[in-house]
This record gives C-alpha cells, sequence and structure tokens, in this order.
C-alpha cells in the first residue's frame, strides 16, 4: 500500500484532482490567468518560435542540416563525443532558444541520424534562452541594466557548454554515429555531397516540403501554447492557495542557512515553475545586483517546469529519455549561477 501511494502515476492523478478543485473554486481567476497565458503566447511565443520552426523542417528536407554536420564533424566528435550534425542544433538552439534545440534533437533522431544516447546529449546542453529575451527581456527590461547582459550570457551560456563536456562522458562506451571526413581537403566536396544525398533521399517538392513544415510548424506550436496555458493557471492557483508563499518561506530559511539573501527566495519560487515570473523576480531591488544577477543566472538555466513540459511533449514523440535532460537543468543552473560570483570581478556593471 505503501509503495502504492508512491508511485507517480497516483500523485500525478492526485495534484490534477487539487488542482480541479483549485478551479472550482477559483473560476474567475483560473479563467484571467489563462488569458494572460494565451496572450503571451500569440503575442510573444507564436511570433517568434514558428518562423525558426518552419524553417528548422525546410533545412532539413533540403539538407542544410546534413551540410553543416559535415563540417563540423571534426570539431563536434572529439569535443562534444556528438555527429557533426549535432553542430547545427547547438546553433540553432542558441540563436532561437528553447524549445527549437530540442525539437532539431527529435527529428534527427527520428529520422536516424543520431543515437538515443546522443540525443540526450545533446538535449542536455542546447536547451537555452535565446539572446534577446536574456538581454532585452531579463537585462533591460526586468534589470535595467543593459552592462548586465555579458555576465549573464556568459554564465548561461556557458554553463551551457560545460554541461555539454561533462555529458561527453555520459555513456561514453557508446560509439558515436557516423565516421568523420579524415581528409581535411575534401570536406566541402564531403558536405555538398551529403547535402545532395539528403535531398535526394527526402524527395518532396518544394510545395509538399513547405506545406508540411507549416503544418509541423503549427502542430508543436499549439502544444507550447497549451502548456503555456496551463503552467498560468498553475501559478496563478499555487498563489491563491498560498502554496507559493510556503514555498517562498522554505526557501527563505534555506537561504538564510546558506549564507545568501533570503530575498532572492521569490525569484527561485517562481522560477521553479516559469522562467519569465522567476526572471522578473530577481529582477525587483530587494537584494544587491550581484544576487539578484546569479538568481537570474540560475532561473535562465533551469528553465522553469513549463518549459521542461514543453521539451518532454517534444522528445516524448522518441526514445529519448527526460531524466538526464532533468540533470542537466538541474547542473546548468547551479553552475550558472556559481559563474555569476566567479566572473563578477570581470564581467560586472
Amino acid at each position: 500500500m505503501v509503495r502504492f501511494l508512491v508511485r507517480p502515476a497516483p500523485l500525478a492523478a492526485l495534484g490534477c484532482l487539487l488542482l480541479a478543485a483549485l478551479m472550482a473554486a477559483h473560476p474567475a481567476a483560473s479563467l484571467s490567468a489563462s488569458l494572460r497565458g494565451i496572450a503571451v503566447w500569440w503575442d510573444v511565443l507564436f511570433p517568434a518560435l514558428f518562423p525558426f520552426f518552419v524553417m528548422a523542417e525546410l533545412m532539413l528536407g533540403f539538407g542544410v542540416v546534413h551540410f553543416f554536420g559535415t563540417l563540423l564533424d571534426p570539431l563536434m566528435r572529439p569535443v562534444f563525443r556528438l555527429p557533426g550534425i549535432a553542430g547545427f542544433v547547438v546553433t540553432m538552439g542558441l540563436i532561437s532558444g528553447y524549445p527549437v534545440g530540442a525539437r532539431l534533437t527529435s527529428r534527427l533522431r527520428e529520422q536516424g541520424q543520431i543515437s538515443r544516447t546522443e540525443g540526450e546529449r545533446l538535449v542536455a546542453f542546447v536547451t537555452t534562452s535565446d539572446p534577446i529575451f536574456l538581454i532585452g527581456a531579463v537585462s533591460v527590461g526586468f534589470f535595467h541594466q543593459a552592462a548586465l547582459a555579458p555576465l549573464l550570457a556568459a554564465a548561461h551560456y556557458g554553463g551551457a557548454l560545460i554541461i555539454g563536456l561533462i555529458f561527453r562522458q555520459y555513456r561514453r562506451r557508446e560509439p558515436v554515429t557516423r565516421a568523420a571526413a579524415k581528409d581535411g581537403a575534401r570536406l566541402l566536396p564531403a558536405a555538398l555531397t551529403a547535402m545532395h544525398e539528403a535531398r535526394t533521399a527526402d524527395g518532396r517538392p518544394f510545395g509538399r516540403l513547405l506545406q508540411d513544415a507549416i503544418g509541423s510548424a503549427l502542430r508543436l506550436n499549439i502544444v507550447v501554447g497549451g502548456l503555456v496555458v496551463f503552467f498560468s493557471v498553475v501559478m496563478e492557483l499555487l498563489t491563491r492557495a498560498n502554496v507559493l508563499d510556503l514555498l517562498i518561506g522554505v526557501l527563505q530559511s534555506f537561504l538564510h542557512a546558506a549564507g545568501l539573501p533570503p530575498q532572492m527566495s521569490a525569484a527561485f519560487a517562481n522560477g521553479l515553475f516559469e522562467v519569465t515570473l522567476g526572471a522578473k523576480a530577481a529582477g525587483e531591488p530587494d537584494a544587491t545586483l550581484l544576487h539578484r544577477a546569479a538568481a537570474a543566472a540560475w532561473v535562465l538555466s533551469w528553465a522553469g517546469l513549463s518549459v521542461h513540459a514543453q521539451i518532454a511533449s517534444v522528445i516524448g514523440a522518441t526514445d529519448i529519455r527526460y531524466p538526464p535532460f532533468l540533470a542537466a537543468r538541474a547542473a546548468h543552473g547551479i553552475i550558472s549561477f556559481a559563474l555569476v560570483y566567479l566572473l563578477w570581478g570581470v564581467l560586472g556593471p
């Protein structure tokens, strides 16, 4: 009986029942939170993510990913124990932010371009904030400190690089997919050949390829939007039920024992669930800028359970497992948090 009670499925069912009860008790607040979530998705996330999703599908169909994969193979293989095709995913993930990197990773896995282990290594460190959000929304919008952007970027993206190097050791005995091109002088012809072969293997005319890319991007965007709305409601209900205040109180005690300002607890509590709310709370002038920047770095790197749910839904169509990703997010948050303190004397405003 005890073992049954601690199984994930009954706990999830109990959580759903509690949320349903809270929604029944606070219908107006739930509706308001849903509308806010829809507004964020429609006004910000949909136009920001949709073009990247479409272009990613088109570049896969045209073989552009395979072209850059062959060129980057001599770098990605020895450094991260990943095939070169992962280098394109890293670049797109850094430019466009979560969950584009995870989407590309799952597509490569579906096509058999990477193994399950390589997919788990890759998604562990390509899940990052996009530079526009880090600079525009967090540094300028929430902190009103444009000079803070280099520090946050170094801590966040540097932490992601460290995670990639750490995950190089993950299941290291498994071989890396495909052999690297050994002759540097023939690297470009090999890349062009790989692109041509990938395009030939795909075979879809441009019109069909564009239609499929738009359909795939729309379906994924709807999933992302649904998760944003759901977690917007969850955060509102947790606030109404004083659960968030209880969590903040627990975190205050923990931070005080660790010698850190208890005022950072709001950023950690909100950031645990949602990255934007956590980053906004970190920008509040309740503690010194150094501590608030460290909290923001943790929030950006942990990414919030809302992003976790997005990533889980994206990789759920493949055999890529969620626990390695969860471990990577936890480690990334800690590393980025520590990097802010280490780099403050060099990059601090």
